[in-house]
């Protein structure tokens, strides 16, 4: 990558790994296809063609490539849950979604790489046999949609797309799926019966394994934006080499997006978990603003739960087990989750001693009211009423029995809908709670008892 010249001031910092994003920002580069082909472009595809479907599958098994989308499930293994006398088509379906607040990277990929995704998703269609696929991309994306549609174009004059892929026999078609605008539909059941042009409440998990029954009630493989990128780079690496980048269980390379209070928020690409915290948030983005302390941070999109930048954290068991501060922590799947929170989807959203962890708390529950999909009770009105809460604490008008009442809707949502939507809203709630109970209780004062009879009913029998 050291022959690689990038736009001024968009040059990638010494602590990153380019690989999915080696072509953002580069001086020189656009999306057309002969520029990806003169860079080396569906090279990897050539040689994926030629192996048999099973041995690509073999390599993505082998290079402990993990969903880039949020969940992290180990992606060779999704894509060998397609049930194995299955007389159904198969479809693959991009989710370009992207609508998880604080995650800003997908985009990037298809405005200025988009036939990275493309030669990734091909490869990948061969080696699950799908013939049709989607990419399901978020509303908010018109150029993106653009482009793509442009760069499905050109593959398919150029015999990548369409009938007999570069003479092997093998007949693929890719659609570009807009979406209205629904953070539910980056669930990936929400997604498929969105795109059977239903109302996007996500389906019950089991039966639903879109790998098993999905979309149309086919096997179906959902992968992420970046998941597929990933795909290309296993190919020309091997399973083996790829496996080389990161640290154990946690392999190759993963692109975060900071935002938030530092000196440099932007879009960073690492080698998973050989970066920590400290290092990312004081070394990377420069360390916080001007006069500023770090507060807290959000590691992993707003679902993720928030962790306090004054906390320690005990992690493993017997002789493995450690002590790790938070600037400690390794950017890696499992030890964030080992610290009580996750890396999500890479957005790490930062906070400093400016901000009142009310208004954070107020913020996220808007958000997540306003996008609740509605199917599920608990999640429809307990989302509605945790931001009616956060309102009265912002606003001055909160108890101190307000902030428990708050935790009691927040525990009566998680772990009692169809979806993860539940815990997207109620995680949040729980940890800052947990966390900043002394600060929120600060803004109430036994004075504010304006609810009405009816609200107070409806709190309580909400709370239990």
């Amino acid at each position: 990558m050291s022959d690689i010249q990038y736009l001024p001031g968009k040059e990638p910092h010494p602590c990153e790994y380019r690989m999915i994003f080696k072509n953002i920002d580069r001086a020189g580069w656009d999306p057309s296809i002969d520029c990806y082909l003169n860079d080396g472009g569906y090279e990897q595809l050539k040689k994926a063609i030629k192996m048999e479907p099973q041995a690509i599958t073999n390599e993505v098994k082998a290079s402990g490539l993990r969903g880039r989308g949020g969940a992290g499930f180990p992606t060779g293994v999704k894509w060998g849950f397609i049930p194995p006398n299955n007389t159904k088509p198969v479809y693959l379906i991009c989710n370009c979604d992207e609508s998880e607040p604080g995650t800003f990277k997908d985009r990037y990929i298809v405005h200025q790489d988009p036939h990275q995704l493309l030669e990734g998703m091909i490869i990948s269609c061969f080696a699950v046999g799908a013939h049709t696929a989607y990419i399901y991309m978020r509303e908010e994306f018109p150029e993106a949609a653009t482009i793509m549609e442009k760069a499905i174009e050109e593959a398919r004059a150029k015999n990548l797309v369409g009938n007999d892929v570069l003479g092997s026999g093998f007949d693929l078609e890719i659609y570009i799926h807009r979406g209205a605008g629904a953070y539910i539909c980056g669930e990936e059941t929400g997604l498929i019966e969105s795109l059977e042009g239903k109302r996007p409440y996500p389906r019950i998990k089991p039966p639903y394994f879109p790998a098993a029954l999905g979309l149309y009630m086919a096997p179906t493989i959902v992968n992420n934006v970046e998941s597929l990128c990933h795909v290309k780079h296993i190919i020309e690496m091997g399973g083996g080499g790829y496996a080389q980048l990161g640290v154990a269980r946690n392999t190759g390379t993963r692109i975060l997006c900071v935002s938030g209070d530092v000196q440099k928020p932007g879009y960073y690409e690492v080698e998973v978990g050989k970066i920590t915290m400290g290092e990312l948030l004081n070394d990377v983005c420069g360390g916080p603003k001007e006069g500023r302390t770090f507060k807290a941070c959000i590691p992993g999109g707003s679902s993720a739960k928030i962790l306090r930048c004054d906390e320690s954290f005990t992690i493993g068991q017997g002789d493995a087990e450690q002590s790790l501060s938070f600037f400690d922590i390794p950017m890696d799947f499992d030890t964030i989750a080992a610290c009580g929170s996750m890396a999500g989807s890479g957005g790490v959203i930062v906070i400093d001693d400016s901000r009142k962890i009310s208004w954070i708390l107020n913020n996220l529950n808007s958000f997540y009211a306003h996008e609740s999909c509605g199917q599920c009770t608990p999640c429809r009105e307990g989302s509605m009423w945790m931001k009616k809460i956060s309102d009265r604490i912002v606003g001055g008008h909160a108890t101190p029995d307000d902030i428990q009442t708050l935790e009691d809707v927040a525990y009566q949502i998680d772990g009692r809908t169809v979806c993860a939507f539940g815990e997207a809203s109620s995680w949040p709630v729980e940890a800052i709670i947990s966390k900043f109970r002394d600060e929120l209780t600060a803004e109430t004062s036994e004075d504010n008892d304006d609810l009405s009879e009816e609200a107070k009913i409806q709190l309580q029998f909400i709370s239990q």
